[in-house]
């Protein structure tokens, strides 16, 4: 009977998690992003156009405070959702900070870097129709 309970305790406690945490790495990413107000989410899908991911997400956040906190609560619930440690760049200025998560990859920027570098023209690859 000592098996069955700690089973049942098991199975009680990851029970809560998968129902608030969504199922892959790039919906985690995603509801992430939305969660901490992150503006303008735009997810590219790489499969099949580059080896580095199957995705890069880009975000913007309104000032580097909140840059650097959503890159933050990101890198612990990737951590958290049994997805691994990611490694992130740009954390200390807090203007873009890259977050590598694997097969996903995230791009959060404060409003005036992003346009700088608009990396969504640079890797949308003709999807927007346009020769």
């Amino acid at each position: 009977m000592t098996p069955a309970q700690p089973s049942a305790a098991t199975a009680a406690t990851p029970a809560p998690l998968p129902a608030s945490q969504p199922g892959s790495l790039h919906e985690l990413v995603l509801k992430s992003l939305d969660d901490d107000q992150a503006q303008e989410i735009v997810s590219i899908p790489l499969e099949g156009k580059s080896s580095i991911a199957d995705h890069m997400v880009i975000a913007s956040g309104r000032s580097t405070r909140q840059v650097a906190a959503m890159a933050q609560k990101l890198a612990e619930r990737i951590k958290q959702g049994g997805f691994g440690h990611v490694r992130i760049e740009g954390l200390p200025a807090a203007d873009w900070v890259l977050i590598d998560a694997g097969d996903v990859v995230v791009h959060v920027f404060r409003p005036e870097v992003r346009s700088f570098y608009n990396l969504e023209r640079m890797w949308a690859f003709g999807d927007s129709g346009t020769a």
